[in-house]
């Protein structure tokens, strides 16, 4: 394979392969998978590693790829592969960590734990890994750094299960209601689960996010409410940190909204979706060049990334005035999701402001198609531009668009 790959950071990079479901039952799967997403969340908070982001590494999962290809396709030097059985109350992992661009084993370990000590167990292979690769904590991180301390071993199994059902609807986009009945079990086993009240935030992020009309805006006050309730039970969570980030902003509420975003990517500094939301905000803040930035390192951090990184990217180069780029990034996006409003609304607006009117009306009609009710007063109403002159200049490009 001669494609050319990402470059190397200046940092020990590493990608968390999923580690193998070796139980022999394959509903156990949401166990292994769930080993692999807490030991990656775990080494993603440490400031000296670059951690690719579980998207592009599951990206893998059940297929038989040489390491020094993914090496390639994942800009990383080392990978972290292994197996997961657990079975009686007991839970046995088998980690490897190899120099990808060798393919020589630096590190390999098997452990035989009880259930209840998995935790301590993955902070164990966490502590090994950054050993191996020679990387000092900062003072402030061994306590951000480690997997939380769940007493109750019935709520970390049901949480897991609404993991994989929150990943299944999200890149399906199927609804969130199963994932977010699982975390509400997992509550009621252990009120104080910070973790499942941040998924529970984001169910209802991502339940307003694709259908906005939803409840009169009830599911964002619901996400609001369950993203506090995650940080009063445990602050260091990157999550609900980004979740109140994403409602801040559409609220209008730029300053809490950028306060938010940027404590989401300090607390985790390999969190590409962190990044996106903070691009996001940034480019409705009128700040689009540190919003190209934060989008670029979101897709650098996870290359095998959503669709919707590349049209949050295409905004912020619209912002900033780079059309060439805007363009190209929105109509690569628009053709993979013809159907998806704010896609087109991005064409129309680049087309509008370049005045480019045949084009910009043609975005228009695809527009009001997928929505006939679409209107500019709703727009200028809803849209959270901080930046008067920026909207001014997006109404007069709807217009030209044959937008009223």
């Amino acid at each position: 394979n001669t494609q050319p790959g990402l470059p190397l950071p200046d940092t020990p990079s590493i990608v968390v392969l999923p580690f193998v479901n070796l139980s022999g039952d394959p509903t156990q799967e949401y166990f292994s998978d769930g080993v692999t997403e807490e030991i990656t969340a775990t080494l993603s908070r440490v400031a000296g590693l670059f951690v690719i982001a579980r998207t592009s590494a599951f990206s893998y999962k059940g297929k038989a790829v040489k390491v020094q290809d993914i090496s390639r396709e994942m800009g990383v030097r080392y990978v972290l592969e292994g197996s997961v059985q657990k079975a009686d109350g007991q839970v046995r992992i088998i980690a490897q960590l190899i120099d990808a661009t060798t393919g020589k084993h630096l590190w390999s370990e098997r452990y035989d734990r009880p259930l209840q000590n998995i935790f301590a167990l993955q902070d164990e292979i966490r502590q090994q890994i950054t050993l191996a690769l020679q990387v000092r904590l900062t003072p402030e991180e061994p306590g951000r750094v480690q997997s939380p301390s769940i007493t109750n071993l019935d709520a970390y199994d049901v949480y897991l299960r609404g993991r994989e059902a929150f990943w299944r609807a999200l890149y399906k986009n199927d609804p969130m209601t199963p994932a977010r009945q699982l975390f509400e079990q997992a509550i009621a086993l252990d009120p104080q689960y910070a973790e499942a009240y941040a998924y529970i935030g984001g169910t209802y992020l991502f339940d307003w996010f694709f259908d906005p009309g939803r409840n009169q805006g009830q599911s964002l006050k619901k996400a609001v409410a369950m993203g506090q309730r995650a940080i009063t039970l445990n602050e260091t969570l990157p999550l609900p940190h980004a979740i109140l980030a994403t409602v801040y902003v559409w609220n209008k509420q730029h300053e809490q909204a950028l306060v938010e975003a940027r404590r989401a990517v300090t607390l985790d500094p390999n969190f590409a979706d962190g990044y996106f939301h903070l691009g996001t905000v940034l480019y409705f803040a009128g700040l689009a060049d540190e919003s190209i930035e934060a989008h670029e390192q979101a897709i650098r951090l996870d290359p095998k990334h959503p669709d919707l990184y590349l049209l949050h990217l295409a905004v912020s180069y619209r912002i900033a005035g780079r059309y060439q780029e805007a363009l190209a990034f929105g109509k690569q996006f628009a053709a993979r999701h013809p159907d998806y409003l704010p896609g087109h609304v991005h064409l129309a607006l680049c087309y509008g402001d370049l005045d480019q009117r045949k084009d910009a009306r043609a975005e228009g009609a695809e527009i009001l198609r997928l929505n006939p009710a679409f209107n500019l007063t709703v727009f200028e109403r809803l849209w959270p531009m901080k930046d008067p002159a920026i909207m001014e200049r997006s109404l007069a490009a709807l217009r030209k668009a044959g937008l009223k």
